[in-house]
Order: C-alpha cells, then structure tokens, then sequence
C-alpha cells in the first residue's frame, strides 16, 4: 500500500498511510503518522510526536517535528500536526511545542514552506500560508489564513499576523500586523493594505473601498489606536473591516504594528 526504498529507516511504531511514497536515506520516528499519499523525498527527516495530513510533500533534507529550540524545553511530550497538502520544501525545519505554550505547533492546509524556512514551538499557521525562502517563524506567533511572508524575514514570538496580511520581504515583524495589511521595510512598518491579495482573492469593489476607508480612519483619527478601532467598529458593515475591528480589540501580547509607524 505504501513505497518504502530499502534505504531508509522506519522505526518500529510509525504509522505509514495508504499510497505514501518514502525516498532513499530518509529517517521516520516511531512516534510519526502519515496519513493518506503522503511524498516523503530523500534525506528527509521526520521525528517526534508527529502527524502529517494527506497528500503533504516533504522535500529533501527537511527535518520535521525536531525538539523545539528552546531552553525551557525538558523533554516533555509535546506535538507537531500538519494538515493537507502542503508542501515543505528543501531545509525546512518545523519543531513540536512547548508544555508552556500549549504542547502544540500546528500547521493548516495548502500551505508552501519554500527552502530553509522555519517554524518554531507552539506556533499556529492558518490555511494558505506562504513562508518564503529562509523566513523564521517564531515560537507562540498566530499566522491566520492567506499569510505570505516574504523572504529573509522574521515574526518576533508571540505576534499574531491578521488573515490576508502580507510581509515584504526582508523585514522584521516585532508587532501584531491587522488583517489584510502590508508590512515592509527592515524594520517592519505597517504600510497599507495587501490590495493585490484582496483582488486576487475575488474581493467585492466595495469591500475594497470600505476597507481603503477603514485603514485611513486607523492612521489618522483621533486618539489611540484601539480606540480609532472602536469608533471603526460602531460604524463598520463590512465583514472585512469587522474582522479587523475583531482582531484590534481581542488583545495583544505584543502591541500592534500601526499605520506610518
């Protein structure tokens, strides 16, 4: 049911999924479920209490479900489970959790982890997800649905990234970033809105311009931030805008990353 080369190694309790495909020289811990169609390339590794969804491809000398690069980390049984159809390309590295963030990386569907990315402790990634090449997750950030981060960058830990958002490349992302918004520059600064991201996605014209309005009225209102985000919310009727609204007002461990600054 599954295609195993002769060279690799399959500990003793791995689970392997109807029509998975395992290259040469790859290393699968006795602690691993692959399910359904699952393409494992050669050189990979996969270890740790790890589940990989179906028909997910894992590309040459990943290392998937590592212990998490963290000094509080005593060995704890933590987790690492990755959904549907992603594909993690060459010299990925994603890490199982923490006991004091949950015990749990998790990973959407339809994600594209491209070379040298990484995806640290506790993290939680949406669906749709692009990391670009060597971009570094960080342990506990929130990265909801349609996310790309662009390449050489990096998410501080504990920074949640609204849906939609984009991160230009080389930049470092230290506050939360609103949905739909587009981050850029070494330090990163909120800068506008992922507009290309909104019209790819079918996005209503009026959505657009609602949320066009909605991110002038968070730059330049009166007062401070969440409380623009507030005054936003008594007025918003689209969805959109009401999701960012959502997002600014459930709280924060890091502050957010505001418009022109």
């Amino acid at each position: 049911m599954a295609t195993i080369h002769p060279s690799s190694v399959i500990e003793d309790g791995a689970e392997i999924g109807p029509d998975c495909e395992i290259g040469p020289f790859c290393h699968i811990g006795a602690n691993v479920v692959l399910q359904q169609g699952v393409r494992v390339q050669s050189h990979a590794v996969i270890t740790g209490h790890t589940e990989i969804g179906v028909q997910t491809e894992i590309f040459p000398f990943a290392v998937i479900g590592g212990v998490p690069q963290d000094l509080k980390f005593k060995g704890e049984p933590t987790r690492l489970v990755i959904g549907a159809r992603n594909r993690i390309r060459e010299h990925v590295t994603m890490n199982t959790g923490t006991e004091g963030g949950g015990g749990i990386t998790r990973v959407g569907d339809d994600g594209l982890f491209m070379a040298g990315c990484h995806i640290a402790h506790d993290a939680r990634i949406g669906d749709r997800v692009i990391v670009v090449n060597n971009s570094a997750i960080a342990g506990h950030c929130v990265l909801e649905d349609d996310v790309i981060v662009g390449g050489l960058s990096g998410v501080h830990q504990w920074v949640r990234i609204g849906q939609g958002a984009i991160i230009g490349a080389l930049s470092m992302v230290t506050n939360d970033v609103i949905p739909y918004g587009l981050v850029q520059g070494p330090r990163g600064e909120l800068d506008g809105l992922n507009l290309v991201g909104l019209k790819r996605r079918g996005v209503a014209r009026a959505d657009i311009t609602a949320l066009r309005a909605a991110f002038q009225m968070l730059a330049q209102g009166e007062g401070a931030f969440q409380d623009r985000a507030r005054r936003l919310g008594e007025e918003a009727e689209s969805s959109y805008v009401r999701q960012i609204v959502d997002f600014v007002t459930a709280g924060s461990d890091r502050s957010f990353l505001t418009p022109g600054g």
